[in-house]
């Protein structure tokens, strides 16, 4: 009998320092069931908190990788280890906010040779690629551009979204242009231009964003990348 290549139960790594009170950590799970249940699939989820993961071993089973927000995270080697195995393995991968900010560093770290990229919030020293925001987005919501022909413009179904934040850093400006030269893409902004989304071009699924998309679940809203996230695994 042919065996289907796609599987209807996915596991799910969700990594990152759950907190109850983290209104992203409350919308995650909403966001993967209602995906899950439109697609028609099981979808079984692991919090692994980032002081829990030593090595690529750790993510070994896993159909996707979530690095979901709560930053700075308890043990940031922990995402950086989840964020490269996904990339270097061809895993589904999504990073929102602190995610988002973590992938951009190990990009620049793994992939450009800057081993000194570092984060602004946690280091003063070396060349910071994530740095303060010119203006707070905690509780925001923004507009934000997609770029036509993406992964993500292609979820949404349309290139003009608006989106809700809470985070206080994002991408140095100088760091722009290199990260365009680049696989990983610049693939949303906001309406000062400012960097908001990126996704690899060489991966099947590696989306990242600065906004908190899944939060659109609390409001009983579907929550496209996180459906494509599920049907990328899926396969």
């Amino acid at each position: 009998m042919e065996t289907s290549p796609l599987t209807s139960t996915l596991r799910i790594a969700l990594v990152g320092d759950y907190n109850s009170a983290t209104v992203a950590h409350q919308a995650i799970p909403l966001a993967i069931d209602d995906a899950a249940a439109v697609l028609e699939l099981t979808a079984d989820y692991d919090w692994l908190a980032t002081k829990d993961i030593k090595s690529p071993e750790d993510l070994v089973g896993y159909d996707a990788i979530w690095v979901v927000p709560g930053s700075p995270y308890e043990n940031e080697d922990g995402a950086f280890i989840a964020i490269r195995y996904a990339r270097e393995n061809a895993i589904p991968f999504l990073g929102t906010c602190g995610g988002f900010q973590h992938a951009v560093i190990e990009y620049a770290r793994n992939v450009l040779g800057w081993r000194d990229a570092n984060h602004g919030e946690t280091a003063q020293d070396g060349r910071l690629v994530i740095t303060p925001l010119s203006c707070s987005l905690v509780e925001q919501t923004g507009e934000v551009e997609l770029r036509p022909h993406t992964l993500i413009a292609r979820a949404y179904g349309r290139e003009e979204i608006a989106e809700a934040y809470r985070c206080n850093f994002g991408v140095a400006p100088e760091f722009v242009e290199a990260l365009n030269a680049d696989a990983l893409k610049v693939t949303g902004w906001d309406n000062d231009g400012d960097v908001r989304a990126v996704e690899l071009t060489t991966h099947p699924f590696f989306v990242a964003t600065l906004f908190q998309h899944e939060r659109g679940a609390l409001e009983g809203r579907p929550v496209p990348l996180v459906r494509e996230f599920l049907r990328a695994a899926r396969r």
